[in-house]
């Protein structure tokens, strides 16, 4: 129980951990690239980023301040569904924002379309990493869902609505459409790298083998590769004959030894691969809310 215990701790403190650091990346993304380059991209901490321009106060400070006031909202309006994470998440990246805009005063790249793909490529990754854990940034998310409870508007519609308005709002400031077009590339390369990141870390494959070598290619893929294989009866539908069925769940980057174990023993054995949207339990990833 005690080791059992241990482990679970363990493993939640090196969640909080790679949340942070997925945090860290973001605020970098934001610090070093968009608002020394006077871009702004999409969520809280954009708005944050048009308060600033408009009042210096630090993104931070004002991505803090608005967060909490949703909090309390929501409390209010839909209960305390959020979770520590999201607080958690909410508190760490206020922190390396006011730390990062101190710090970086001059964007290490001059131009402001490289400045939105870099800084797009660094939020979307560190949202990705985030999100892979389970964290969140609140922001509007938080509003996302304060809206459906009371409209019927998917989080989706809610969230992408309010990072064009947030987005667009740049106008007032700097009067260049130039800045929106810039800002909607951020929107468009953080949505595109968060799923890119999401997707590619952890997509799986579901693999069909026939065989007449089954039972060898079973256990030499239990050997090498260390993953489970379930074993179903079959019936060919021409030949009336039972088979046997491999079933393989593994991860894309494991696919290409299996192939090759296939090959080496049956070079004729039958095999349907497909990507699956999601694999929980032993061995994979663990459901999250």
């Amino acid at each position: 129980m005690n080791n059992k215990k241990n482990k679970s701790i363990f493993n939640e403190i090196k969640s909080y951990i790679i949340i942070s650091f997925g945090l860290f990346i973001m605020a970098i993304g934001w610090t070093a690239f968009l608002i020394p380059s006077k871009i702004i991209g999409g969520g809280l901490t954009g708005l944050s980023t048009t308060i600033f321009y408009l009042t210096d106060i630090p993104v931070g400070i004002t991505v803090f301040a608005l967060n909490i006031l949703l909090i309390i909202f929501s409390i209010k309006k839909i209960g305390a569904s959020f979770g520590i994470k999201t607080v958690f998440g909410i508190s760490i990246l206020s922190i390396f924002l006011g730390i990062f805009q101190n710090l970086i005063k001059v964007s290490p790249v001059n131009d402001l379309f490289m400045a939105s793909i870099l800084g797009g490529i660094f939020i979307g990754i560190g949202i990705g990493i985030a999100f892979s854990q389970g964290g969140s940034t609140g922001g509007t998310d938080i509003i996302a869902k304060i809206i459906n409870k009371y409209r019927n508007i998917s989080p989706g519609k809610v969230i992408l609505l309010t990072d064009v308005f947030i987005i667009s709002s740049s106008y007032i400031i700097f009067q260049s459409i130039e800045k929106i077009v810039y800002g909607l590339v951020v929107m468009a390369i953080v949505a595109y790298t968060v799923d890119i990141f999401l997707e590619g870390a952890k997509q799986s494959l579901q693999v069909f083998i026939f065989s007449k070598d089954h039972q060898k290619i079973a256990n030499k893929i239990g050997e090498e590769i260390d993953r489970g294989i379930t074993l179903l009866n079959g019936v060919g539908w021409y030949s009336h004959k039972d088979t046997k069925v491999l079933l393989v769940i593994l991860r894309k980057y494991e696919a290409h030894s299996v192939y090759k174990i296939i090959k080496e023993i049956d070079p004729d054995a039958f095999m349907s691969v497909s990507k699956v949207m999601g694999v929980y339990g032993k061995g994979f990833d663990r459901i999250k809310f």
